[in-house]
């Protein structure tokens, strides 16, 4: 059966005014990955990402590291992460947000999880997507990866897509989801097994980072 693996980006730029792209250690942990799938020797058959410029760039790296030039890649929006940003700030529309909501990571990350929930349960007013919306292009996304030939696909996408597709495979409920996201660690692998007979998608492995030892220890980071 077909193994899918979905990666999340490497390390991007957390707390800056353009977050999407890699820090160098995002750089690191994505070239580190594709060295680890060449010495495990994974070849990948199809190449597919969502377009926003830390997909891109972790591809790029991924591949070098397993010495592939890649001369065909899926590309689609709609694997691309939710807009965390604009979600906060259409929560805490009118000056009412707290300080170091987008540069301190343990307020941050306490609310977005708040406000997750919120969206998850349609209540936060205009926010750039509906969670419907987020739900639909995901199970879009997974049938054209269903759809596609070869053994093994590769997937760079971000932690939010990722959880998502996870908790589809798993049943599990909006709340246990966004415990999954808030785990994934950059440039981590997740595993599933497909059947293109009974169209059945397994989790195979969650969350590893086979690039990650004693030596290697500062590119583990979640964000």
């Amino acid at each position: 059966m077909p193994k899918i693996i979905f990666v999340r980006h490497g390390q991007a730029q957390f707390g800056q005014a353009n977050y999407d792209k890699l820090s160098d250690v995002g750089h690191e942990q994505s070239v580190a990955l594709g060295k680890a799938l060449f010495e495990q020797g994974i070849t990948i058959d199809h190449w597919v990402r969502g377009d926003m410029v830390r997909h891109a760039e972790t591809l790029k790296g991924i591949s070098q590291g397993t010495r592939t030039q890649v001369t065909h890649q899926i590309v689609t929006p709609d694997l691309n992460e939710y807009d965390f940003t604009g979600l906060l700030n259409a929560r805490f529309v009118g000056g009412q947000a707290p300080a170091g909501l987008h540069t301190d990571r343990k307020t941050h990350f306490r609310l977005l999880r708040e406000t997750l929930a919120l969206w998850q349960n349609d209540e936060i007013a205009n926010p750039p997507e509906s969670w419907a919306t987020f739900e639909t292009r995901l199970k879009r996304a997974q049938q054209t990866i269903f759809g596609l030939e070869g053994d093994t696909i590769l997937v760079v996408t971000s932690g939010g897509a990722i959880s998502k597709i996870v908790a589809n495979a798993l049943s599990v409920s909006h709340a246990k989801q966004v415990d999954l996201q808030l785990q994934i660690k950059n440039a981590s692998m997740s595993t599933f097994i497909y059947s293109r007979r009974t169209g059945g998608f397994f989790l195979n492995a969650f969350n590893e980072t086979p690039f990650v030892s004693a030596k290697t220890q500062h590119l583990l980071t979640y964000s």
